[in-house]
């Protein structure tokens, strides 16, 4: 599923903080992983979850984990609005 909201969570990003740090545009880190300027901005965004393969060549671009770039946040029950409320 390439949508940030799926069945059990979504995923979250600090590609835009690494960008920073690292004196990035969206431009020059989407030449350095091979992809377009904007497949890095849907990625920020949000709106579109990387490839495992594209998530550890941005990893490697910034030289951390891939666990300090990408996170997965569950979204209980409650939050979704299943209507379970009494």
């Amino acid at each position: 599923m390439n949508e940030n909201t799926g069945p059990g969570g979504r995923m979250k990003n600090k590609i835009k903080v690494f960008r920073a740090m690292n004196d990035l545009t969206q431009e020059d880190l989407a030449r350095d992983v091979g992809v377009t300027r904007q497949t890095i901005l849907a990625i920020e965004k949000g709106k579109y979850d990387p490839s495992l393969e594209l998530a550890f060549r941005i990893s490697s671009r910034f030289g951390v984990h891939i666990e300090e770039i990408f996170t997965y946040e569950e979204i209980l029950a409650d939050e979704k609005g299943s209507g379970d409320n009494p």
